[in-house]
């Protein structure tokens, strides 16, 4: 027969619904607990407890010091005593123990108490959060335990009580204590209380998992809930969509002679449903959602400023269904499609389009394109204010009117949209880089002036250089810009300097002609100095093969490349260059091993005119001191060469000027 402990213990199981760990586990902390409070031990003394959960019999174990003499039985014990529990126990060791005191199971019976059931309530707590976190988004089943003004509190399972706010619950449903009802799990907050489980039965997700357990369809993958727009307690709309061929995802939904749907709306207080097929046209779709009303077109805005907007157009008998009671049916419609959805009627829509055609200049050119069509609209309009009968056929041209006014419209605004990204991507082409990695307080804008920029979106140079470029007026429009801010901020941009365009500023002056390249390669490497715009005419010695330089010429700094040479063999006749023409003039330059240079005949030489005379400079413009001479000698040497018409003998001069070791400049004549 069990004794008493035993059976106690399984009651708590049965009564708390906790794992036999936790509880065990709580009774030894609380004989720890008591034994402390019994002995007046220490919390640094290590102590343990153990039940035996057949005989209920509580052992206690605590770590003492072995000594020769005890003075303190609750820290200390004999080495007598120590050599029973431990062998290789020595004086000054520490050992564990039993030291269970006399009738101490009536009194941790009595000291225990507290401590058990604060510990048997704190597992309650963690187990049930524990439990009802991984149930979060399901339906759970409790008891209506009270109501009040601000909440409904149902009773769960494991002890735990769930709260139902009031804009959580269904409008208008009314709630009996002790009445079992379903709602969604929507939250698990976990408090010093223990958890606190909010419940609802007005969230979308509530109308997804009753579908989920009436429909086996969509349960088991077949059929699939797009999206859910609901107003609780008086209308829903459910898109749903077909992942197997064959399979009428709406028929599923409602089920034979709608049984399956009754039931979700008896769940949800006669709330009224509409389940619609999703489709991936979004005209088709957007007519669809707006069921029960009959729709004539629909005609999508992507580019609409703010959210995407569709204009829908439905005959003059459909329009207060589509809108439906308070708006309500258009409301569910844009809900459930993502779109903003502006619905006129034909007449109304017909009106309108008239009024742009004859007073928007933006619909100047559809004005002209339907001039001949407006006659016989306006007319078929004047007979419907009248109150004339208006036959089918004329209702086919005032639809067909408004179908190519609006389509029309979309065109020449989706047109508008690819131009002006164009016109952006342009203007982004002609910012650097770099002022996209430059903060607008580092361009000497003024704080005042920079914070409201940043407050508006623009961070860096090159997002303001790139809204001056497009819209300064948008600029111009921001609260504290005037007229006196926006000069100063134009004047911050043109002063900004960027490390590309001083480099690229570099590289186009023009490189110095080092004597190098001419004098000390071979001949067959003497690079060609030319100019990028003109192509030059040749100008040959009668040698059999002469190495040429070719000089163009231009107003900007000249830039320099190096190409290769061409050999000529044949001597050609010198040719004249038209004089609106830029013409790029050779010299030719004589093959020498010993670096000398022989004249060359002066019937050979190339006749330059005076006015196509331009001089290549290249200047060392880093002059140091003589200290620093040593140093420079590693350094390739510079020259000056000119090219001088003379009149007299109207020739032309190539002269060098070299920079002796003594420091002074010498003139090197060649004809």
């Amino acid at each position: 027969m069990k004794n008493e402990f035993v059976l106690a213990f399984n009651e708590v199981l049965e009564e708390k619904q906790l794992p036999k760990e936790i509880i065990l586990e709580a009774l030894e902390a609380a004989m720890v607990s008591a034994y402390r409070r019994a002995v007046n031990a220490s919390n640094a003394q290590h102590v343990e407890a153990k039940i035996d959960l057949d005989t209920g019999e509580v052992v206690i174990y605590a770590e003492k010091e072995i000594v020769d003499v005890v003075q303190d039985e609750r820290t200390e014990v004999s080495l007598e005593e120590a050599i029973k529990v431990d062998k290789e126990a020595s004086i000054g060791g520490i050992v564990i123990v039993e030291s269970t005191p006399k009738n101490f199971g009536r009194v941790a019976a009595q000291t225990a108490r507290q401590v058990i059931q604060q510990r048997i309530r704190e597992a309650e707590r963690d187990a049930q959060l524990e439990h009802y976190s991984k149930q979060v988004g399901e339906i759970v089943s409790g008891v209506v335990q009270a109501i009040n003004s601000q909440a409904v509190t149902l009773g769960l399972d494991m002890k735990a009580e769930g709260v139902m706010p009031r804009n959580h619950q269904i409008p208008n449903e009314k709630y009996r204590v002790h009445e079992r009802i379903r709602a969604l799990l929507y939250e698990v907050k976990p408090t010093s209380r223990g958890p606190q489980i909010v419940l609802s039965r007005a969230h979308r997700n509530f109308l997804r998992r009753l579908l989920e357990n009436e429909v086996p369809e969509i349960y088991h993958g077949l059929v699939e809930i797009r999206s859910i727009a609901r107003e609780p307690g008086q209308r829903s709309k459910v898109a749903v969509s077909a992942l197997q061929t064959g399979v009428d995802p709406v028929g599923a939904c409602v089920g034979l002679r709608g049984v399956r749907i009754q039931a979700i709306v008896k769940e949800l207080n006669d709330e009224k449903i509409d389940v619609i097929e999703w489709n991936p046209d979004p005209m088709v779709f957007i007519a669809k959602s707006l069921s029960p009303a009959r729709v004539t077109g629909v005609y999508l805005n992507e580019n609409a400023k703010g959210a995407k907007t569709a204009t829908v157009v439905v005959p003059e008998d459909q329009l207060s269904l589509a809108i439906g009671r308070d708006g309500q049916n258009a409301r569910l419609a844009a809900r459930l499609t993502s779109w903003k959805i502006d619905i006129k009627s034909l007449p109304e829509a017909v009106a309108d389009s008239i009024y742009k055609l004859q007073n928007d200049p933006d619909y100047a050119l559809f004005a002209e394109i339907e001039k001949e069509t407006i006659p016989q609209v306006e007319h078929i309009m004047a007979k419907k204010t009248e109150g004339r009968p208006i036959t089918p056929e004329e209702y086919q041209v005032l639809s067909q009117f408004v179908d190519r006014i609006e389509r029309g419209i979309i065109q020449q605004l989706e047109k508008d949209s690819r131009a002006e990204e164009e016109r952006r991507r342009i203007a982004e082409a002609e910012i650097p880089k770099a002022a996209y990695e430059m903060l607008i307080e580092d361009i000497g804008i003024p704080l005042r002036y920079s914070t409201i920029l940043n407050g508006a979106g623009i961070i860096t140079a090159g997002d303001l250089m790139l809204q001056l470029k497009l819209d300064p007026n948008v600029i111009l429009g921001l609260s504290g810009i005037g007229a006196k801010a926006f000069q100063i901020i134009e004047e911050s941009i043109a002063n900004i300097s960027f490390p590309e365009e001083e480099e690229k500023e570099e590289t186009t002056l023009q490189a110095p002609v080092e004597e190098e390249s001419i004098e000390a390669l071979a001949p067959s490497e003497i690079p060609e100095i030319i100019e990028t715009e003109e192509i030059a005419a040749e100008a040959v010695s009668p040698a059999s093969e002469v190495e040429y330089a070719e000089v163009e010429i231009e107003s900007a700094p000249l830039e320099t490349k190096i190409v290769e040479q061409e050999e000529v063999t044949e001597p050609e006749e010198p040719v004249l260059v038209a004089e609106e023409e830029i013409p790029i003039e050779e010299v030719p330059i004589l093959e020498s091993e010993a670096e000398t240079e022989q004249p060359v005949s002066i019937e050979d030489i190339f006749k330059w005119r005076p006015e196509e005379i331009e001089i290549i400079k290249t200047i060392d413009s880093d002059e140091e001191d003589e200290d620093q001479e040593d140093k420079k000698k590693k350094k390739k040497k510079k020259k000056y060469v000119e090219y001088e018409f003379d009149p007299d003998k109207e020739v032309s001069l190539y002269k060098k000027k070299r920079k002796r070791g003594g420091g002074e400049w010498e003139d090197e004549w060649h004809f």
